[in-house]
């Protein structure tokens, strides 16, 4: 999840689209190491920090508000949601909710995308990304209930493109941001920056294709 956060925060970034960026990941914190400038922590088991991300939502209209939540989490926050009917707030103040949901090609992936199509149905717009980095044979889940299901609510699909291992492992283990890596050319060599820009684009094209359907 937290790559797709990072993906999605660089995008923001490239595009010239105001941002902040929530992290409840304590025990990694992935997206806070790469987008220190751009991120808050986050606590889903305090009210007070989860209230953090509604009342930047009125105070700052024009910014884009991006969540990466950890595993395990869902419980706390679906109880904020439901008790401080966040989406009837976020209507009233005319900010559409994304919900992203990562999957690898395994069948739990799927399960958990009936189960959030089942809690958040009709309350936010739905984006499935299916991730290659975790898994190379989405064909089982394209012919499942749960597919149909996610089609016929309205759902986005996207295809995370694969980076190549060894230059995914060099671009975190240099600490770099997907820019940095897309232009840093003491670290990088020229072939290895275009693979990260190419990268980059297959996935901005899509990003694009979902902000033009809002």
């Amino acid at each position: 999840k937290s790559l797709a956060a990072r993906l999605l925060a660089q995008y923001f970034v490239d595009r010239g689209m105001a941002f902040r960026g929530f992290d409840s990941d304590r025990s990694h914190s992935t997206f806070s190491r790469f987008y220190t400038d751009f991120s808050i922590p986050l606590d889903v088991k305090a009210y007070e920090s989860l209230d953090a991300i509604i009342e930047m939502a009125e105070a700052s209209p024009d910014i884009n508000i991006l969540v990466d939540l950890a595993a395990q989490t869902s419980q706390g926050l679906n109880k904020w949601i439901d008790e401080s009917d966040v989406y009837g707030l976020f209507a009233e103040l005319g900010r559409p909710v994304y919900l992203w949901h990562i999957m690898d090609d395994g069948a739990d992936s799927a399960f958990l995308l009936d189960k959030l199509l089942d809690r958040h149905q009709g309350n936010a717009k739905l984006v499935v990304v299916l991730n290659m980095g975790r898994g190379e044979n989405f064909s089982p889940f394209g012919q499942s209930a749960t597919y149909r299901k996610a089609q016929e609510r309205g759902a986005t699909f996207i295809t995370l493109a694969k980076l190549q291992t060894g230059l995914m492992q060099k671009v975190d283990f240099s600490s770099l941001s997907f820019w940095a890596a897309a232009n840093n050319r003491d670290l990088m060599s020229i072939a290895e920056r275009r693979r990260v820009a190419v990268w980059l684009e297959s996935s901005y094209t899509q990003f694009d294709e979902l902000l033009r359907q809002s």
